[in-house]
């Protein structure tokens, strides 16, 4: 006998609905004769012990006779134990256990125990999204992942235990209840944070350094003795950054679904990813790999930050991997059998020492390290990647009146608001023409440049002198540019004065120093 169910396969951050075809012969054998096809990978393979042992031990005794089972379509690779459910449940189908003929309207992923229960599985918000775009009404998942599926409006999300569950649900509608969800209160309700800049003493220029970066979405790197406050202040920065809206709180879900790290309690991540990876991690790792490829850091870290610590001491080849999504903000991995794209549009904080020692200019120790030595540490760090650096920042060691100041620092509130007042004119002056598909003056090109950041004469001596004196390069003008039409954007000028190119070239140190 024939029995169908359907299931769900996920691929890069997009998910396929997946037909289970369970086909049973009714003539006995002396062993088992179970067969999985359609190009199943060894953890759907495995399933048949899963699922041989749960139907078991919830009750149902299952002959051994010839059962095949076909994932279609077939040229598809099938990964994951998401299948265990829609297998076990057409098994039992096709034995007679179901008082339906068919489940045409409803899609069931789940991983098995061996006594029944399900278990989560990766990708359950994509599926859910998918499952609405194919028009099917009903979704069943294990009870852990429902709060993430019921993220997508217009499809019925029933949470399951057990497999008993499950049959009851088929044969009477009892056994589990649609979840229902208030997506925007939890959207607000996840939108807290452990940490803010009130806890940071001194650190003013940083600090500016960092709102100006937000405001504008320039990639940042910070550079200074250990102990100067470079982790603390990159910790901060999703505090000052605009709230996510529902539409990016879903998309930067979907990856983390799909990479097993989304917070089962939560449903929904609410406030801009912060990662921050050990220099020891891999190219892969970095930016995503495997034979069917995950997301990798760069893709977690999408509409949020990504923090590289002691910049200097990642392998060359894992830094240069991240020219293409900070260039382009998508991650494109080829496979003999695949090609995926996810997204990768963050915000890259990097920090490091200013010599192998750490002490280069700092007034308390004495630096160890000769020019030679502090020129091959610097040059760990390609030309091409620091091209994609609009800011780099001085931050010295606090001095002890500063700890010990009485007087509290500015939270991460107030300095929010001017970077939301400043993306805010940003969008407006992107949105005025339909072919400047882009969100924030990091993204500006330099034909976009020429078009919104017209100079006065005044500024054009400022900046002329700069480049000549300082022997700032071709790439540090269009920075500057850029840099000081943010800072512009937070004082809500529109023009751009002296002051912000000033400002816009101080935070150049690099390029005044080693990188002339």
């Amino acid at each position: 006998m024939l029995y169908k169910t359907l299931s769900a396969a996920v691929y890069g951050i997009d998910a396929s609905i997946i037909e289970v075809e369970v086909d049973v012969s009714g003539i006995k054998c002396d062993e088992d004769h179970f067969h999985t096809v359609g190009l199943p990978d060894a953890a759907v393979r495995e399933s048949r012990d899963r699922v041989r042992a749960a139907l078991r031990n919830c009750g149902y005794d299952i002959p051994l006779t010839h059962i095949t089972i076909n994932l279609a379509p077939a040229d598809i690779k099938k990964e994951g134990s998401g299948f265990d459910l829609p297998m076990a449940l057409g098994i039992l189908g096709a034995y007679g256990g179901l008082n339906k003929k068919e489940i045409a309207d409803c899609l069931f992923v789940g991983e098995l125990s061996l006594d029944g229960g399900i278990r989560s599985v990766r990708g359950a918000l994509p599926i859910a999204i998918e499952a609405r775009g194919r028009k099917i009404s009903r979704l069943v998942v294990p009870e852990v992942n429902a709060k993430e599926a019921a993220m997508v409006s217009g499809i019925a999300v029933y949470p399951v235990k057990s497999f008993i569950d499950v049959v009851h649900f088929v044969n009477s509608g009892n056994g589990a209840l649609p979840v229902a969800i208030d997506q925007q209160a939890l959207l607000n309700e996840a939108q807290h944070f452990a940490v803010d800049f009130k806890d940071v003493r001194g650190q003013q220029t940083a600090k500016r350094a960092l709102e100006v970066a937000s405001a504008g979405g320039h990639n940042i790197l910070m550079i200074g003795p250990p102990g100067s406050g470079k982790t603390m202040l990159a910790k901060r920065v999703p505090t000052i950054l605009p709230p996510f809206t529902f539409e990016e709180a879903l998309e930067t879900t979907k990856i983390h679904s799909v990479a097993g790290v989304l917070d089962p309690g939560a449903g929904l991540v609410g406030v801009r990813p912060f990662r921050s990876p050990h220099h020891t991690i891999s190219d892969a790792g970095l930016i995503g790999g495997g034979v069917i490829p995950r997301p990798g850091e760069v893709s977690l870290a999408h509409n949020g930050v990504l923090f590289l610590d002691e910049l200097p001491e990642f392998p060359r080849n894992v830094l240069e991997v991240m020219r293409q999504p900070l260039e382009d903000g998508t991650v494109c991995i080829a496979r003999a059998s695949m090609s995926l794209t996810f997204p990768a549009r963050f915000m890259l904080a990097a920090a490091m020492n200013p010599c192998p020692c750490g002490f280069f200019n700092d007034k308390s120790r004495e630096c160890r390290c000769s020019q030679p030595m502090i020129q091959r540490y610097m040059q760990k760090i390609s030309g091409p990647l620091m091209d994609r650096i609009d800011i780099h920042i001085d931050v010295p060691a606090v001095n002890y009146k500063e700890m010990r100041s009485a007087t509290d620092p500015e939270g991460s509130a107030q300095i929010r608001e001017r970077v939301v007042r400043a993306r805010e004119i940003q969008l407006r002056r992107f949105a005025a023409s339909v072919r400047h598909r882009i969100y924030s003056n990091a993204q500006m090109s330099s034909r976009h440049i020429r078009e919104f950041c017209q100079l006065s004469a005044d500024c054009e001596r400022l900046l002329e002198r700069a480049m000549t004196q300082q022997g700032l390069t071709a790439r540090a003008h269009d920075r500057i540019l850029n840099v000081a039409r943010t800072v512009a954007d937070l004082e809500g000028s529109p023009e751009i004065q002296p002051k912000h190119i000033a400002e816009a070239i101080q935070y150049r140190t690099l390029d005044r120093t080693f990188w002339a």
